[in-house]
């Protein structure tokens, strides 16, 4: 067939999605200024609370203690072969099994994993890694910097770089978004995979278009598409939006104690430190719209019953999009967000379950 009549069969479909796109990004800057409006009120509202901590926030001078728990694994860095950057990760029990390979989210570092470094490096080789643009890791300025196509090789250069050709993939929030793609991507890289509260983007497209109730869940989502604003109103008051994030008595983290607390602040605080993790979400819609994608990898799904930020319906949707028998889906009652600080126990029962033929 002629290029030309190719392309005057394509021009419908083409003007189609460019409208489309356009009334998305139309959305989204919409929803960005109401979010901004909100979370304006929040972060000023805290500053008239607090007056002394003032509008910015405080940077730390020395990491906490608990960051460098010996009995945690051993500090390393990483030099990617595709890109060049230094990625920052801690090790423990190589040697002893396959690699276990630990994705943390937002706002989370490394150090989000410590209950799992500590429980599985007898029988696993356990890598918890700061993301690109988190903690000690390399953190390009730029937005184009941090796209699911590059962070995907990131961790294929981690796997690989660390001598491996394949590892059980384990990832909480952003990082299980990021290992939902991979997955899909990579599937020779992954034997098993446990995820805990994140959806593929996919689903999470689908279920939100048709659910209020999680687009409303997601408001925070739209803030961060802004330039500089987001981080402004995250330092402020001390970085109170982010502690009240992380310790509220009903969705934060059950029993963190203030040393902890300052583990997840310390490098958030330091110079253009939130710029990095919020690029992430400034990439979020640059793929709009997705295809539905089916997926195979052997997978344990941990879901909390009260997560404030997810709807339990993802987990529905999750599983009609895989390949029956590849699935082992369990929500956890009176759970949140932050199963693996605040229930460890349950994750780690099913996690040995999960993986007990691996070991065998």
């Amino acid at each position: 067939m002629p290029e030309l009549v190719v392309t005057a069969l394509l021009a419908p479909s083409r003007l189609t999605l460019k409208l489309l796109r356009a009334f998305m990004w139309s959305l989204v800057f919409s929803a960005a200024l109401l979010a901004a409006a909100v979370y304006g009120c929040i972060a000023l509202t805290h500053v008239l609370c607090r007056p002394r901590r003032g509008c910015c926030g405080r940077p730390r001078r020395t990491p906490p203690a608990c960051l460098s728990n010996p009995t945690l694994g051993e500090h390393c860095f990483l030099t990617l072969k595709s890109s060049g950057l230094r990625l920052h990760y801690v090790s423990a029990g190589r040697g002893n099994g396959p690699l276990m390979l630990f994705l943390h989210g937002f706002p989370e570092n490394w150090f989000s994993w410590r209950y799992q470094l500590w429980e599985f490096q007898s029988r696993f080789h356990v890598v918890a890694l700061d993301l690109r643009g988190y903690g000690p890791s390399d953190a390009p300025r730029d937005v184009d910097c941090y796209t699911i196509d590059l962070l995907m090789t990131d961790i294929q250069d981690v796997i690989l770089g660390l001598g491996y050709s394949k590892c059980i993939l384990v990832a909480h929030d952003w990082g299980g978004l990021l290992a939902w793609n991979f997955s899909i991507y990579y599937p020779s890289l992954v034997e098993r995979m446990v995820i805990v509260s994140a959806a593929p983007m996919s689903v999470y497209q689908d279920y939100s278009v048709r659910h209020i109730g999680q687009f409303l869940r997601s408001n925070y989502i739209f803030l961060f598409q802004l330039p500089w604003l987001p981080e402004k109103l995250l330092s402020m008051s001390d970085f109170q939006i982010l502690k009240s994030t992380l310790t509220h008595r009903k969705r934060g983290i059950p029993h963190l104690t203030p040393s902890e607390l300052e583990a997840f602040l310390y490098h958030f605080s330091q110079p253009s430190g939130l710029t990095g993790p919020l690029n992430y979400y400034r990439n979020l819609f640059r793929n709009f719209p997705l295809e539905p994608q089916e997926l195979a990898t052997p997978t344990l799904l941990l879901w909390g019953e009260k997560d404030p930020y997810f709807e339990q319906g993802l987990v529905g949707a999750i599983s009609s999009r895989f390949v029956p028998g590849r699935l082992e889906a369990h929500i956890l009652p009176g759970v949140g967000h932050w199963i693996p600080q605040s229930n460890p126990e349950e994750m780690h029962e099913y996690m040995w379950a999960f993986l007990r033929d691996l070991l065998d």
